[in-house]
């Protein structure tokens, strides 16, 4: 949205430096950045180019590495629900505390979602003690949810999301693979800043994406290596239905927050 308003790219730049991704408006004086930490706190899966892992790990008491890089923003939005989806039934992962340098390092294998209260844990304690809450606003961003199981609006799971068009006409429709838990717990979490007179606005974008069966780039999506057409005529392994097309679904999410930006 910013960069379409800056026609000349004498007064724009992108920066790429590792995890952190900057987008700089230099007629104003304003970067936004884009910081790979996608569990928060540090983990396995902090490579922002390769971090598909067979088990994910966390490490409990560890964020700061992550956290210096947005403790002087003055606009922080966080996004972290996808990476705590289960992708299989009894997907579980590990939580590492202590450190093996220190030689007191320790494994603890359980839920994703008390993962996630782990790690929310970790992230209000930091906010609390760190941020500036006179300069920073805060931002969580919902679920957002994936359109894998075409049964649950009355399709064929073989095919996905392909073919969609539409989106769903059902009023009040939450998709049975959509877990509105998550977004529970962290507002719970958030809750313990009030007292320190911060608050944490949750984006609820989750209900109105949960319509969008038709908002996903199926087998189109741009791969690193395309997809033959054998793995395009077997839509239920190779349609993607968890990320989305741009333009799309995601400008919705920025015009919500456009609005508190400028209008709360």
């Amino acid at each position: 949205m910013v960069e379409a308003s800056i026609p000349d790219d004498r007064l724009k730049m992108r920066i790429f430096n590792g995890s952190l991704i900057s987008f700089k408006a230099l007629e104003y004086n304003a970067t936004i950045d884009f910081y790979w930490s996608p569990l928060l706190v540090e983990s396995n899966s902090d490579n922002p180019i390769i971090h598909r892992v067979e088990y994910r790990i966390i490490r409990a008491d560890r964020i700061e590495r992550h956290a210096s890089v947005w403790r002087d923003a003055d606009i922080i939005v966080f996004n972290s629900y996808l990476w705590w989806r289960k992708q299989k039934d009894d997907m579980r992962m590990k939580v590492m505390y202590g450190s093996f340098e220190d030689g007191d390092a320790r494994l603890d294998e359980m839920e994703m979602i008390d993962g996630f209260e782990i790690a929310l844990k970790k992230l209000t304690e930091w906010l609390g003690e760190n941020i500036d809450k006179n300069k920073t606003r805060i931002f969580f961003a919902g679920s957002s949810p994936t359109h894998s199981w075409a049964s649950n609006w009355g399709g064929e799971d073989s095919n996905k999301c392909l073919n969609e068009t539409e989106p769903i006409y059902k009023i009040g429709y939450k998709a049975a693979t959509t877990d509105y838990s998550l977004m529970a717990k962290a507002k719970s979490y958030f809750k313990t800043l009030e007292p320190k007179g911060m608050h944490v606005q949750i984006l609820n974008i989750t209900e109105l994406s949960d319509y969008r069966k038709d908002g996903h780039p199926t087998v189109f999506r741009r791969q690193f290596v395309p997809l033959t057409k054998e793995q395009i005529a077997n839509p239920a392994s190779y349609a993607d239905c968890t990320h989305w097309c741009l333009p799309g679904v995601p400008d919705v999410w920025n015009e919500f927050l456009y609005g508190y930006l400028m209008y709360k």
